[in-house]
């Protein structure tokens, strides 16, 4: 393994966009299966569940009574992407009978990955509190995210929640699915081209690292990764399950054939081995 001050190292192990030379055509048939899956589904776009900037949901409902929740976390290293370019994730799972939420967020550099957690924590109690407005049902919620998404993801599962809203569970969240997670983020505070939007510092690097945690004990992680991604995304994947145990997460591979964009496709597809993870998350 390379020095974690070895720059040029990090950049070939976490610059995805420049790993894969084709993420432009995969984000844009996210775009256009996103737009269809809005203009062809029951939703509410645009729900706010704070009063901070960029704190709205999107709601895909589904005719299954008291349905299950599922929490889908976008992407994007904390600093770009939108909702909007994830409701494509919305049909197949409304199919099965879940009610699915896709939060935004407020993006880097503009604030820092503790607010932009707090802000998923905020997300997370909205939905507990008006699930049952929108047909789901409070007592299955489940959380699903891609790449800096699945960090959040792991971040929420390790949640206070009564010091957050003494109103709400102990543990409001019966999993997470976890896709091309970074779990560690010391080696992002020396990568140049993302270095200076997250602004990390050792201390942040501490709080917000998940490794760094005590394991959850009231849920499970399932953590996944493309078998064509790079070996620190690998390692991060692995590095969850050796910190936190086979209990806390309890599926940890790797999805042969997957690169860290095409991964997501796998979630989406109501034959793939993630969209069946997910399902067993939400009891379906």
């Amino acid at each position: 393994m390379k020095p974690r001050h070895d720059t040029v190292w990090l950049e070939s192990q976490y610059d995805n966009r420049a790993r894969v030379p084709g993420h432009a055509v995969t984000f844009e048939r996210w775009r256009r299966a996103s737009a269809w899956a809005r203009e062809h589904s029951l939703s509410h776009l645009d729900l706010r569940y704070a009063d901070d900037p960029g704190a709205t949901l999107d709601l895909f409902t589904t005719t299954t009574p008291k349905a299950p929740v599922l929490i889908a976390i976008h992407g994007g290293y904390w600093r770009s992407l939108d909702k909007s370019d994830f409701s494509f994730l919305a049909p197949s799972f409304t199919a099965a009978g879940a009610l699915v939420v896709v939060p935004n967020y407020a993006l880097c550099p503009a604030v820092t990955i503790e607010q932009i957690t707090l802000q998923l924590a905020a997300a997370v109690a909205w939905v507990w509190r008006h699930a049952e407005r929108y047909g789901g049902d409070p007592a299955r919620i489940a959380v699903v995210g891609h790449s800096a998404g699945a960090h959040l993801a792991a971040m929420l599962l390790s949640c206070r929640w009564r010091q957050f809203d003494e109103a709400l569970p102990a543990q409001p969240l019966a999993g997470a699915l976890a896709i091309s997670g970074l779990y560690d983020l010391e080696p992002l505070r020396h990568a140049p081209f993302i270095q200076g939007d997250l602004r990390l510092t050792p201390a942040a690097v501490a709080r917000l690292s998940p490794a760094f945690f005590p394991r959850p004990k009231a849920a499970k992680l399932y953590a996944v990764v493309g078998a064509d991604e790079s070996d620190e995304f690998v390692r991060q994947n692995r590095l969850i399950r050796d910190v936190w145990g086979p209990t806390a997460v309890p599926v940890c591979e790797e999805l042969p054939g997957a690169d860290h964009f095409s991964i997501v496709t796998d979630l989406a597809d109501p034959d793939g081995r993630l969209h069946g993870l997910a399902l067993k998350l939400l009891g379906l």
